[in-house]
């Protein structure tokens, strides 16, 4: 999947707008995705998936599939918040008991609130968080960072990263092909020793990779830091920012509507 993104970081219709400029409206969003009434906040969701999927043009597919996966871990968090266990207090209300079972369980309607509110809220995030992840590269993510004072160390190191996790997929991809030519899938105990098996080649091929990209570097004349291209400005049409000052103008209207009306 990393992959992918990266493919449509480079090839969306936004590709061109500054950086900086996409940075900075998506932080703002995001502060706003964290602060403002769980209704706007669905709505920030809806508005954010809007500019990736019709603004920048990315597939909805893809797009679906990636805040799918996000989602998963909501779920599994879900029944923590939901549950409780032993017997309710008095006139707790919205108390909604889990049929077929023993033990004194049940659900209670502040529960399900709360997972209503997490559900906007990380939604709301994450769709911001995608935005800029879908339609601005990593390396202009860095040449941002960088303007922004970040240290030089942080920089190199977040760059090292990235290409890793192109290394390690590289590597599990091989790996698996591999055991899917030769027979694999033969039981389950067997996949459980293929995949411990799996496990220690996948780490010594990934670090024999990453031996070659560190003597890649030295033999180009890495000298204890990584150049990155200077930060280049561009333009940003005025039909973008008239839409988003518009939408977020609208969206600390409606804040604080809900504020003098709570």
């Amino acid at each position: 999947m990393i992959r992918r993104i990266d493919v449509l970081s480079y090839n969306n219709a936004l590709r061109q707008l500054s950086p900086m400029w996409k940075s900075s409206f998506a932080a703002l969003m995001f502060l706003l995705s964290y602060t403002v009434h769980p209704v706007l906040q669905a709505v920030i969701t809806l508005w954010m998936m809007s500019w990736c999927i019709f603004q920048a043009r990315i597939p909805f597919r893809a797009y679906g599939m990636l805040f799918g996966t996000a989602l998963l871990f909501y779920a599994l968090s879900v029944p923590a918040l939901l549950v409780e266990f032993g017997h309710p207090a008095a006139g707790e209300g919205g108390i909604f008991p889990l049929p077929g079972l023993n033990l004194p369980v049940y659900v209670t309607a502040a529960g399900l609130q709360r997972a209503g509110e997490l559900l906007a809220r990380i939604s709301a995030c994450m769709s911001c968080f995608f935005f800029l992840m879908f339609t601005t590269p990593f390396s202009e993510l860095l040449q941002v960072l960088r303007r922004l004072r970040m240290p030089q160390i942080v920089l190199e190191l977040m760059l090292i990263m990235y290409r890793f996790l192109f290394l390690l997929s590289d590597a599990a991809h091989g790996l698996l092909l591999a055991r899917r030519l030769r027979g694999g899938r033969r039981g389950y105990k067997a996949m459980l020793r293929e995949t411990a098996a799996m496990a220690g080649a996948l780490f010594g091929n990934t670090m024999h990779r990453y031996y070659g990209l560190s003597q890649g570097l030295l033999a180009r004349g890495f000298t204890d830091e990584i150049i990155l291209p200077p930060y280049t400005a561009r333009p940003v049409p005025r039909r973008y920012t008239v839409q988003a000052y518009a939408g977020i103008a609208l969206l600390l209207l409606a804040e604080a509507y809900f504020i003098t009306n709570t």
